[in-house]
């Protein structure tokens, strides 16, 4: 069977450094857990740092959470659905929110379980996802403000997730101009300005951040090392935290060229291929891994003498070349995984997961 592997000194690493920028900066910050799929055993690892507020987009996560530590304040980061408005009462502190009528029915279902909901409103700044429009936005808020058991605790927006559109310092003043507007009518303080997200940390660098953006929600970077505004990696952050490791199952000298009429794969894809090379060999292995588990765009090989020579739903085939390295049936291969690759292989149920460095 595959495994990944989630190491947990890389992963500190990679906390505190967050840690420390956030905090010279009086930023709050939280942390997007939905990477891990609600996995029991990287989010009890998870929990042991000094971690005070968690976000997911599964309301299943932010229960495994709370059965964890039922002292961490979890956050719905996405607007709820009705069917799911008496799970997140129970299971989320915060719930991140653009539909009036939606927040009516949280506020019902917080009466009914006897407690208090907070909320962060969600203002639309360009990307054209989730978000209250502008011009809407007093009216919204002032509407929700009469709701029982609702505590607005925050205004947020999102960026560069549908769309790519970037965060800059003048969409940021916007949106802490909306809670300035609030303050001086309504006489109420918003604790959250949400505008940051791991594509916006590079403006702290740059000193481009607002000081009213005074909270963070980050996933990606905190278990990627990922600078997603520039495409890069952070030199003092670890890009290895996840790997991915599956076995070879059959290793043999074959033909370069398919021989046969050629139609369709299984994805629908048709090959056309040099037939100059007719009689060249390689050595190929198959390993346990296929499309059912992860695309195959969102994985990188560690070894670069080795080339992805194709996939199935099952299975996929590895050029060797020469096999020079003396690779074996039972070998591992190991993969470096984008975002998106660790997102898929983590819900795959077929792929078993790991702790490296338990004790650091």
């Amino acid at each position: 069977m595959a495994f990944v592997t989630l190491d947990i000194k890389k992963l500190k690493s990679n906390f505190n450094y967050l840690n420390t920028l956030f905090k010279n900066n009086d930023i709050e910050w939280s942390i997007v857990s939905k990477v891990l799929s609600g996995n029991k055993i990287f989010l009890t690892e998870l929990l042991k740092f000094d971690i005070k507020q968690v976000c997911d987009s599964r309301v299943s996560n932010l229960k495994v959470i709370k059965t964890i530590n039922p002292k961490i304040e979890t956050v719905y980061i996405k607007p709820p659905a009705k069917r799911s408005i008496t799970s997140v009462i129970k299971y989320a502190d915060i719930s991140m929110n653009t539909e009036f009528e939606t927040i009516k029915l949280l506020s019902k279902e917080a009466q009914r379980q006897k407690k208090t909901h907070s909320i962060i409103i969600m203002i639309e700044l360009g990307e054209l996802r989730e978000g209250v429009l502008g011009e809407d936005f007093m009216g919204f808020y002032e509407s929700v403000f009469k709701l029982e058991n609702i505590r607005v605790v925050g205004i947020g927006a999102n960026l560069s997730c549908l769309y790519g559109v970037l965060p800059n310092h003048d969409k940021l003043i916007q949106l802490s101009l909306y809670e300035q507007l609030i303050e001086a009518k309504f006489n109420k303080q918003i604790p959250y300005v949400s505008g940051g997200s791991s594509v916006t940390i590079p403006l702290i660098f740059q000193n481009l951040l607002p000081k009213g953006i005074n909270h963070f929600r980050v996933g990606e970077t905190l278990f990627l090392g990922t600078d997603v505004y520039n495409n890069t990696k952070f030199k003092k952050m670890h890009s290895d935290v996840f790997m991915l490791y599956s076995e070879i199952i059959e290793l043999t000298e074959k033909q370069t060229v398919p021989m046969g009429e050629m139609g369709t794969n299984v994805e629908g894809e048709s090959y056309e291929f040099d037939q100059t090379n007719i009689g060249e060999t390689s050595y190929r292995a198959i390993i346990d891994l296929g499309l059912l588990d992860v695309e195959t765009d969102h994985l990188h090989l560690v070894d670069k003498s080795l080339k992805l020579a194709g996939a199935s739903s099952d299975m996929l085939v590895i050029d060797l070349d020469e096999n020079k390295k003396k690779y074996k049936v039972g070998d591992l291969i190991k993969f470096e995984l984008d975002y998106m690759g660790i997102l898929r292989i983590m819900s795959s149920k077929y792929i078993e997961k790991k702790i490296k460095n338990p004790n650091a």
